[in-house]
C-alpha cells in the first residue's frame, strides 16, 4: 500500500501534467492563430479574418483555466524549490501566449481594415516578418516542453533577428508612404500589424527566458541584443 506521501507527490505531478497540457494546448493555438492572421491577409478573406478574431476567446479561457489551476496547486500543495518554479513560470508563459493570440487577434482585424481599400505593395513583407516570428515561437515552446535551457538561450539571441527585420519593414514602409501620400493610411495600419507580429517576438523571448528560469533558478543576464532602430 503506498504511503500518503505518495499519493500527495503523484496527485501533484497529474496536476502539474494536466497544467502542462493547457499550456501546449495554448501554445499551438497561438501559434495557429498567427498563420491564420497572415493567411487571411494574404489572401484578403475578411470573413476568415473574422473567425480569427472570435477564436482568441479560446485561449483567453484556457488562460484563464491554467491561471485557476495554478492558484489551486499553490493554495493546496504550497511547493518549494524545483515544484515553485514550476507553477511560476506556468503562470508567466500562459500570460505570454494570451497576449500572443491578442496581437494576432489585432492583425486579423486590421486585415479586415485593409481589405476595404486596394492592396499595398509592402504588405507583401508581412509574411516573411510572420514567418520568423513563428519560427521563434515554436522555438520557445519546444524549448519549454523538453525544459531545455540552452535552446531557450540560442531562441533569445535570435530576437534580434526579428528586431532587424521588422526595422527593415519599418523603414521600407515609411519611404513607400513619403513617395505616395495617398498610401499613408493603409500602410499605417501595416506598421501597426508589423509591431504586433515584432511584440510576438518579444513574447516568445519572454517565455524562454522562463524557461531559463525553471530549470536553472535565476534570471537570464541582462544582456540581451536589441536590434529595433525604428526610434532612430
Amino acid at each position: 500500500m503506498a504511503a500518503p506521501h505518495d499519493h500527495i507527490v503523484k496527485s501533484f505531478d497529474a496536476e502539474l501534467e494536466r497544467i502542462n497540457g493547457e499550456i501546449a494546448r495554448m501554445g499551438e493555438m497561438a501559434l495557429s492563430q498567427m498563420q491564420a492572421a497572415i493567411d487571411v491577409l494574404n489572401r484578403r478573406d475578411s470573413k476568415a479574418a473574422e473567425r480569427v478574431v472570435i477564436n482568441d476567446d479560446a485561449i483567453d479561457e484556457l488562460e484563464r483555466t491554467v491561471s485557476n489551476d495554478v492558484l489551486r496547486v499553490l493554495a493546496l500543495r504550497q511547493p518549494m524549490a524545483r515544484d515553485l518554479r514550476e507553477v511560476y513560470a506556468a503562470l508567466r508563459i500562459a500570460a505570454d501566449i494570451e497576449r500572443i493570440g491578442d496581437y494576432a487577434a489585432n492583425v486579423a482585424k486590421r486585415t479586415m481594415v485593409l481589405n476595404q481599400s486596394a492592396p499595398v505593395a509592402p504588405a507583401r513583407s508581412l509574411p516573411a516578418l510572420a514567418g520568423l516570428a513563428g519560427e521563434l515561437l515554436g522555438e520557445a515552446l519546444e524549448a519549454y516542453r523538453l525544459r531545455d535551457a540552452g535552446r531557450s538561450a540560442s531562441m533569445r539571441d535570435r530576437d534580434a533577428e526579428l528586431d532587424a527585420a521588422y526595422t527593415s519593414l519599418f523603414r521600407e514602409l515609411l519611404t513607400y508612404m513619403a513617395e505616395d501620400p495617398k498610401q499613408i493610411t493603409p500602410c499605417t495600419h501595416l506598421l501597426f500589424m508589423a509591431k504586433n507580429i515584432e511584440r510576438i517576438g518579444d513574447h516568445a523571448t519572454n517565455i524562454a527566458e522562463s524557461t531559463w528560469f525553471l530549470v536553472h533558478g535565476e534570471q537570464m543576464s541582462a544582456g540581451r541584443e536589441k536590434a529595433d532602430k525604428t526610434s532612430e
